[in-house]
């Protein structure tokens, strides 16, 4: 059997709470290979995630940053952020504040942003968050 010129690639390291380590890189292959490292059920809520984002939202921009996918509108910066953690995904909308309803995660800490934790046995609202995803993409975006 000939022998493959490419070497197998390197397995990613899980972080605490089971948060895929990618590094940092604009795009949509950082994204898919995030997604394709998030564990256990966190996988199918990832790739599900990004399909909604990419159908909900036509200009759409991809990076990692933070060992987290991000999710932006060219030129106008970043407005959603994905989180794996031990028992739930957390979709953070970077100006949440504006989101109507807003979404129930916040703290005083986190002046504009706000999120939705999504776990294994409720999954995702698929309405609720397209409406969210395409208000936030509306609306300025966050630049670090």
């Amino acid at each position: 059997m000939p022998r493959s010129s490419k070497p197998n690639p390197k397995p990613v390291k899980l972080l605490s709470g089971g948060n895929p380590q990618i590094a940092k890189a604009d795009g949509d292959a950082p994204v898919q290979a995030y997604i394709a490292a998030m564990p256990g059920w966190k996988h199918a809520i990832g790739r599900q995630l990004d399909d909604l984002i990419v159908r909900e939202v036509p200009a759409l921009a991809k990076a990692v940053r933070w060992n987290s996918p991000f999710y932006g509108v060219e030129g106008k910066g970043w407005f959603l952020g994905v989180h794996c953690l031990t028992n739930y995904v957390k979709v953070t909308f970077f100006e949440g504040i504006h989101l109507n309803p807003m979404p129930p995660g916040g703290t005083p800490k986190s002046k504009d942003a706000r999120w939705v934790d999504i776990d294994k046995d409720t999954g995702i609202d698929e309405d609720q968050l397209a409406d969210w995803i395409r208000q936030a993409a509306a609306l300025p975006g966050w630049k670090p």
